[in-house]
């Protein structure tokens, strides 16, 4: 019997957690499961595109990426690879309200873990590959405003439509 999903609250910038590196999972049982569920559920109600663990509180090498439908569970996650450049506008669940364009790797081949410990390899572009690279950024203790030269490069969302039309959910 399953138990419900819970919707956790997801901290804001300022939390000390988020600038920790998070730990290693070595665990793969009943609760990174329903870990893995509330944060899925938390994500989607935010809503959002990816989610880390030290998001809602939980120091673990755990994300969550939801696009184009497809739902990505990450346990202890590495780049392996990397190729190209992009620049282009990004958001954050723990920094509601608020975008900057944000260089980033075009492509991106991540190894990682799934919920029960198999290992398996994903490889992202565009909008999949920025949400591998933000939500890893996370588990290491890094914001998408680390990568800005100034935080007078964030902008308003609600201050400019043809950003928020340009704009993804929240990563």
């Amino acid at each position: 019997m399953r138990t419900a999903m819970a919707i956790r609250p997801i901290l804001t910038a300022e939390a000390p957690i988020l600038r920790e590196r998070t730990k290693r999972v070595s665990r793969f049982d009943a609760s990174l499961h329903r870990l893995l569920d509330d944060m899925l559920e938390t994500m989607r109600d935010a809503p959002g595109v990816g989610l880390a663990a030290n998001q809602i509180g939980v120091p673990l090498q755990v994300a969550i990426i939801e696009v184009d439908d497809k739902i990505t569970e990450l346990v202890n996650p590495q780049i392996v690879r990397t190729a190209g450049e992009q620049i282009d506008w990004e958001g954050c669940l723990s920094l509601p309200g608020y975008v900057a364009e944000v260089g980033r790797y075009e492509k991106v081949t991540v190894k990682a873990r799934d919920r029960h410990g198999r290992e398996f390899r994903t490889r992202g572009t565009e909008l999949f590959g920025r949400a591998l690279q933000h939500e890893i950024d996370h588990l290491n203790g890094t914001l998408y405003i680390d990568h800005l030269e100034s935080l007078d490069e964030l902008v308003r969302v609600h201050e400019s439509e043809e950003v928020e039309e340009q704009t993804a959910a929240g990563i």
